[in-house]
């Protein structure tokens, strides 16, 4: 008898294994981030069983599918348990599309040259904060493209949300109801600056600014009675630091500080979305605690041809629910690897949240999903984010030199209230904005006291 050394559950031996005995390391065959950075073909890393949905499922699902309610049972554990709940019982369907194996579709270009350009530099102090050997602040791209840690992966994830060091996101938002209705109808925008880890620029660090991570400002121009809501926060690179954080209230006519553990609690009425959801990633990583790696396995996640650039200001056409206009149209592949990460919000006494658990794309280290359990251990509520570079068949959005790359549109769902906010990234929204990165100065227009106030106005 002729035993194949990699049967269809090899995959899944070996990913038990190495979480068992705490040798993390992505890829199955061969190391993955060595072939990366040789510019090798990442199928190397991986059995065919981990880079095809046929193969995965024996046949039984194809490229160019349509997972539904009749199938999905066959993909089942390769979707987050809210995702399944959305496809079996409330009509969500699901495009599969082939796996990604050119890994630059997965960056934007100058990050993707800065992680591999500064891998092996970073490591974690005594506090669990990022630096350089020499104890300077990170230097860009992802710190730990091939993390070891549940805090390692994290990182990745928290030091640059866009993987852009500034950007702008035209956000349109509709926020629908447990009987399939819209209830609300918001337009804003979410800025972003990074001071340190640098990629578009000679120098990692804003001089003077080395013990700033980011600044973030979110503003509403649609509808009229929201208008000119908006918010500003400093980060601070020291991740055991709250944010400073602070609002300007129209119906007020006055800036507030708010404090810093407030970050469970909706933007506006009506919206599932709250700052500790954004990028899931929304506090400072050592605020939450207990990270814990509890699982590496394949998953479903919209990665790629997710941008609809051919359409009208890029909207997505929607679909399910009980009106049919629940879930935003969304592509998935099969993700030959994810870490899975828990972690509890050890900085926030009063926190409605008892544990998140983030599957993180090891290709490029970006979540494709994240659910969250309340006190009680019930599970709550999903944060599901597509990412794309941006081509649309005959269609491109360029960033520089090269095609764009970025978060396309985003499904919060709360199933205990089945109330869902979906959200895209439009070309342009009501007020004016559009949505670019790397555009000039945002710091000075978006992201100051004085700036939020003029927003209001």
């Amino acid at each position: 008898m002729h035993i194949k050394k990699y049967d269809h559950n090899f995959s899944r031996r070996h990913f038990l294994e190495t979480v068992s005995k705490g040798a993390l390391g992505a890829g199955v065959l061969a190391p993955l981030w060595p072939l990366i950075s040789n510019a090798q073909d990442i199928t190397k890393a991986y059995p065919d069983e981990l880079l095809s949905i046929e193969g995965y499922t024996k046949g039984k699902v194809s490229t160019g599918d349509m997972i539904t309610a009749d199938n999905v049972e066959y993909v089942k554990d390769l979707l987050d348990p809210i995702a399944y709940i959305e496809v079996k019982d409330m009509g969500r369907q699901i495009k599969i599309v082939k796996s990604t194996t050119d890994v630059t579709k997965l960056f934007p270009h100058e990050y993707l040259e800065a992680t591999l350009r500064n891998q092996g530099k970073a490591q974690l102090d005594e506090n669990g904060n990022v630096i350089t050997a020499d104890g300077s602040p990170w230097i860009g791209g992802n710190p730990f493209p091939d993390a070891k840690t549940g805090l390692e992966a994290y990182a990745n994830l928290t030091l640059s949300w866009g993987r852009h060091d500034q950007a702008l996101y035209g956000i349109r938002d509709w926020d629908i109801g447990p009987d399939g209705s819209e209830q609300y109808q918001y337009d804003f925008c979410w800025s972003e600056q990074n001071t340190i880890g640098l990629v578009n620029s000679t120098e990692p660090y804003w001089p003077g600014k080395e013990d700033i991570l980011r600044y973030n400002s979110i503003w509403f121009t649609y509808p009229n009675d929201s208008r000119g809501t908006s918010f500003v926060s400093t980060w601070y690179n020291d991740q055991r630091r709250f944010p400073d954080l602070y609002g300007y209230i129209p119906a007020f006519k006055r800036v507030r500080r708010f404090p810093s553990s407030q970050r469970f609690e909706p933007l506006v009425p009506g919206i599932t979305l709250f700052l500790s959801d954004g990028w899931c990633a929304g506090d400072p990583m050592l605020t939450w605690g207990n990270y814990k790696v509890v699982e590496r396995k394949p998953m479903l996640g919209g990665v790629s041809q997710n941008w609809h650039g051919s359409n009208p200001n890029s909207e997505p056409s929607v679909h399910g629910g009980p009106k049919g206009q629940t879930f935003f149209e969304t592509a998935m592949e099969l993700v030959p690897e994810c870490i899975v990460v828990d972690m509890e919000p050890t900085g926030y006494p009063r926190a409605p949240v008892g544990k998140k658990r983030v599957w993180l794309d090891t290709r490029n280290m970006m979540f494709t999903s994240c659910v969250t359990y309340d006190r009680r251990g019930e599970l709550w509520k999903s944060v599901e984010a597509t990412t794309s570079q941006y081509v649309d068949g005959d269609t491109t959005k360029m960033d520089g030199a090269h095609p764009g790359w970025s978060w396309t549109k985003c499904h919060v769902h709360d199933i205990q209230t089945n109330r869902m906010s979906r959200f895209y990234q439009a070309d342009q929204i009501r007020g004016g904005y559009k949505s670019g990165w790397n555009q000039g100065d945002l710091y000075e227009k978006y992201m100051t006291i004085p700036a939020i106030r003029r927003l209001g106005a």
